[in-house]
């Protein structure tokens, strides 16, 4: 299958399963190829045919962005190296959640999250330790006894009730002793972080030296300028103790491909329920697709950001209105 195809497969999956879908980021280098959203879920997508193209790099601007915009990011892929990802089961590359279409499917579609995970010396589950300690005591066994059946130290099980994971075998014959579920799915939206420990959000890389001024007056009008390398935007522009979202920021000439670049920021944003500008040195437009053009002139005469939002407002909202 090619990639162009597999793409159009999970971003109909998607929109079957109820998410509105952004148009894909359709330009070089990319950190994710879709957005999409469904009620408070939002999800950045990269979609690859082999998962061992995903990077550190993408993997630390998709972790970036994920936490910048309150997005969830995941890879969906079809193998790795020359073995197909096996279904359901969650695998992570860079701090990053991947897994199959078939996974995808039976997460979003049928409503049935996976059990299993992969990690360094084979494939996990989450064990429920407080049901697995009830139903221990429940059948009058000593944490020695259980740990006898299971073959494995008396430490190990009193570990399991704790809250450590378990091989998929071992999940098996406690499910066998007990005769009764005693894992719990993995929380690709939510809970990631609690089986697969990943460092903090990477630092933001360092801006354009041909952004530095625009940063520096986005910086003096009262926002934080977090810089992107792979993203169809320059910048995501955030303020602190503010109940407005934030910002998509690019920055260019104004030519066919800033245009571009604007139109995915403005359905990009839509999704993300985020607000796009385009700084230009000179144009007669005043927004592509409901991204606010802004030159570069106005933007530094302005004093602080809610001048800002008032004009990305003023600019974007007769487009969406047509």
């Amino acid at each position: 299958m090619s990639r162009s195809a597999l793409v159009g497969n999970v971003t109909a999956m998607l929109t079957d399963a109820g998410f509105v879908v952004s148009d894909r980021c359709a330009i070089r280098p990319k950190s994710f190829d879709v957005a999409a959203r469904r009620g408070d879920e939002l999800v950045l997508v990269k979609i690859l045919g082999n998962v061992d193209a995903f990077n550190e790099e993408t993997g630390m601007e998709m972790r970036r962005l994920g936490t910048h915009l309150g997005a969830t990011p995941f890879v969906i892929g079809l193998r790795s190296r020359d073995e197909d990802l096996k279904p359901d089961v969650v695998y992570f590359r860079h701090g990053v959640p991947v897994f199959s279409p078939d996974t995808a499917y039976n997460l979003f579609i049928e409503g049935v999250p996976p059990l299993i995970y992969a990690a360094p010396g084979g494939l996990y589950v989450n064990i429920d330790g407080d049901l697995l300690a009830d139903e221990r005591k429940r059948r009058d066994w000593s944490l020695g006894r259980l740990a006898t059946e299971l073959g494995v130290s008396r430490r190990t099980v009193s570990k399991y009730e704790d809250g450590m994971n378990a091989s998929v075998e071992i999940a098996m014959a406690l499910e066998e002793l007990f005769e009764g579920e005693l894992t719990s799915p993995v929380d690709v939206l939510e809970g990631t972080d609690e089986i697969h420990e990943t460092d903090p959000t990477p630092e933001d890389p360092a801006a354009d030296p041909n952004d530095e001024e625009l940063v520096a007056t986005l910086v003096r009008t009262g926002f934080t300028v977090h810089p992107t390398n792979r993203s169809p935007f320059n910048a995501v522009s955030t303020e602190e103790d503010r109940d407005e979202g934030p910002v998509l920021t690019g920055h260019s000439t104004f030519t066919r491909a800033a245009k571009k670049r604007a139109k995915i920021m403005s359905s990009i944003g839509h999704v993300t329920r985020t607000r796009s500008v385009y700084v230009v040195d000179e144009t007669s437009r005043e927004s592509v697709d409901g991204t606010a053009l802004v030159e570069r002139e106005e933007l530094e005469a302005l004093d602080d950001a809610d001048e800002l939002r008032a004009m990305i407002r003023e600019r974007a909202e007769p487009e969406e209105a047509l």
